[in-house]
């Protein structure tokens, strides 16, 4: 009985934790991922059905279920003069339909737009002040026709940013802890519904007040326990030494 009610106490954390804001377990065809640092720096992730792929950023690979991916030519679409593909490319399938699965690294996240695969963005991230500003304008979609594939009308795509400092405002759907997201409809992301991604956060950054934190912290110790070993010795009683 115990195992039953831990079990269940189990799927139902892992059904909030799948929840988007709008339903259970969303069923992302496509999501861009950026992991922003505060030098304009970044690694970026997509995860992408094929069909979305070619149909969103005007790919040409076959979305047949069963048709065959050559991960190299993956690799040569993502890979430009301003992006690095820096792992093997994965995939993985869901709904009968092909993922693909990148990482790379942006040396200037300004120029991200410069590559095909993210040219339907504008990407700005300066320093206003006391504070840094990301913005991203998400724009038109390829609308490359694609067949059917078996899409429902339930499928989003998502946007997040990792940011690298506090956040101090954001037009994202939600947040957790220092992650924004954006979603939006396939459906409205295939007409090309736009989408504004804000973001404001502070100029220092999240690693560096952590360490700052942490050494003031071990200080603090470093300093009680010394009083305190002072404290102990001075109320220690000293015997006179003993006659020979």
């Amino acid at each position: 009985m115990q195992i039953g009610r831990v079990a269940a106490l189990a799927l139902a954390v892992a059904t909030a934790a799948g929840c988007g804001r709008g339903g259970f377990f969303r069923q992302y065809e496509y999501e861009e991922e950026i992991y922003l640092s505060l030098d304009g720096s970044a690694t970026v992730y997509v995860n992408s059905s094929v069909p979305a792929l070619d149909a969103l950023r005007g790919a040409s690979f076959d979305p047949a279920p069963n048709a065959g991916l050559d991960r190299n030519q993956v690799r040569e679409f993502f890979e430009t003069p301003v992006t690095h593909v820096t792992r093997t490319i994965t995939t993985s399938r869901r709904s009968n339909r092909r993922f693909v699965h990148v990482r790379l690294d942006v040396a200037d996240v300004g120029r991200l737009n410069e590559a095909a695969p993210f040219a339907w963005s504008t990407y700005d991230f300066h320093r206003d002040g006391e504070s840094y500003v990301y913005r991203q304008i998400v724009g038109p979609s390829a609308g490359k026709s694609v067949p059917d594939v078996g899409w429902n009308g339930r499928e989003f795509v998502a946007f997040r940013l990792h940011l690298p400092s506090k956040i101090e405002s954001h037009t994202g759907s939600f947040k957790r802890g220092n992650i924004l997201v954006w979603e939006q409809p396939l459906a409205d992301r295939l007409r090309g519904a736009p989408l504004t991604l804000d973001a404001q956060m502070a100029t220092q950054s999240i690693l560096y007040r952590t360490l700052w934190l942490f050494a003031v912290t071990f200080l603090a110790v470093a300093a009680t326990f010394g009083a305190v070993i002072w404290w102990i010795l001075r109320r220690t009683p000293q015997r006179p030494p003993q006659p020979i």
